[in-house]
């Protein structure tokens, strides 16, 4: 998915203020990991996963690989956390982060 500069500041924007749903660990990118990921973006649509490695050509090849497998686009990655974006085929606003901050806006 590509998304244009404006449209990756406003998700930066609106995943400011998000946690982390999803922290990997020692185990590392396990298949219930990528499930779990998958269920969050397709409720969240926007969410922020922790990857726990202390070398950064680690954390850049996990968060590749989940958006490689989940067809998600990485929005932003600072230190140990990943902003990955997921638009749903069809957003329920009760859960869409992207829905719920422009209700509120």
């Amino acid at each position: 998915m590509s998304l244009d500069n404006s449209e990756k500041k406003s998700l930066k924007r609106i995943g400011h203020h998000l946690s982390p749903v999803v922290i990997i660990a020692q185990k590392g990118l396990t298949e219930n990991v990528i499930g779990e990921i998958d269920r969050a973006l397709r409720q969240h649509e926007l969410i922020k996963v922790k990857i726990v490695s202390d070398s950064k050509a680690d954390r850049k090849a996990v968060s590749d690989e989940i958006c490689t497998r989940l067809d998600a686009t990485c929005i932003q990655s600072i230190g140990h956390i990943v902003l990955l974006y997921k638009k749903a085929r069809q957003a329920d606003p009760r859960l869409s982060n992207i829905s719920r901050h422009k209700s509120s806006d």
